[in-house]
């Protein structure tokens, strides 16, 4: 039986809000959707703005994010339809390794260990969040100047400041810092089920390159797609119902 639910998972420095069109767009082809929160991200963005030095928050860890959205899943009455963005797509890559969909979709994913580039923009883009000499309890704030070129590089400015200021809230060191530890493993050797890691050319935080290499690491049951043009909000700019489509056209493929 095919699964008629698609649950999307939000990176890092987002709330589900940023599947707000996804939803829509989805739900208009008969699907089911929900967009899961991690620990504490249930909570409108003005609101976490406010609290961004919550301590909750500083102690979030990816292996909380992981076992969180695991337990909600398997509350389904039918394994869903995975689609995650940045560290929502390796999220995507860890729940799909534990039998909890029929299929993933990975977008501008957050590498797993062993996936690695020396690119300048990478290190540059990541370099706060995986910064050593700042101490994990005190929660990250994206600055506008730092959004621009990690995430929006491509647009204007007018709509790099609407995405910021609707979307973009305060977050955990220790998600990143450990990302780059076992928590984050990914056996590539594993029968898994359906995976599309999807990359855009212009991303400067998450390379295509390193998206693609990410996919070379899979044994089987994987597929690489890369969007020209595309910064690392791909999934919110002009285009966007591209690469939601270009998934729909997948997952029918695919048959699941």
């Amino acid at each position: 039986m095919k699964s008629k639910t698609i649950a999307f998972v939000h990176g890092m420095f987002m709330t589900p809000l940023c599947w707000e069109q996804w939803l829509n767009h989805y739900r208009g082809q008969g699907y089911d959707c929900l967009a899961l929160a991690w620990p504490g991200r249930d909570k409108p963005v003005e609101t976490l703005r406010k609290n961004h030095s919550d301590p909750q928050l500083a102690r979030l860890s990816l292996r909380d994010v992981v076992e969180h959205l695991a337990g909600g899943l398997q509350k389904l009455k039918q394994k869903p339809i995975l689609i995650g963005h940045s560290m929502g797509g390796l999220i995507v890559q860890l729940l799909l390794q534990k039998d909890l969909a029929v299929a993933g979709i990975a977008i501008d994913s957050a590498p797993p260990p062993g996936v690695f580039t020396t690119q300048w923009s990478f290190i540059k883009a990541n370099w706060p969040a995986i910064n050593p000499f700042v101490p994990e309890s005190e929660p990250m704030q994206m600055s506008f100047e730092h959004f621009q070129y990690a995430f929006v590089n491509t647009l204007p400015e007018k709509a790099q400041r609407a995405v910021y200021d609707k979307y973009v809230v305060p977050e955990s060191r220790v998600v990143p810092r450990q990302s780059l530890t076992g928590v984050a493993k990914i056996d590539f050797k594993k029968p898994h089920p359906p995976l599309l890691l999807i990359a855009g050319s212009a991303d400067n935080i998450i390379p295509a390159a390193l998206n693609r290499t990410n996919y070379k690491k899979y044994q089987s049951s994987t597929d690489f797609k890369e969007f020209a043009g595309r910064d690392h909000f791909i999934i919110g700019e002009k285009g966007w119902e591209e690469v939601a489509d270009y998934c729909l056209a997948w997952l029918k493929e695919k048959e699941v």
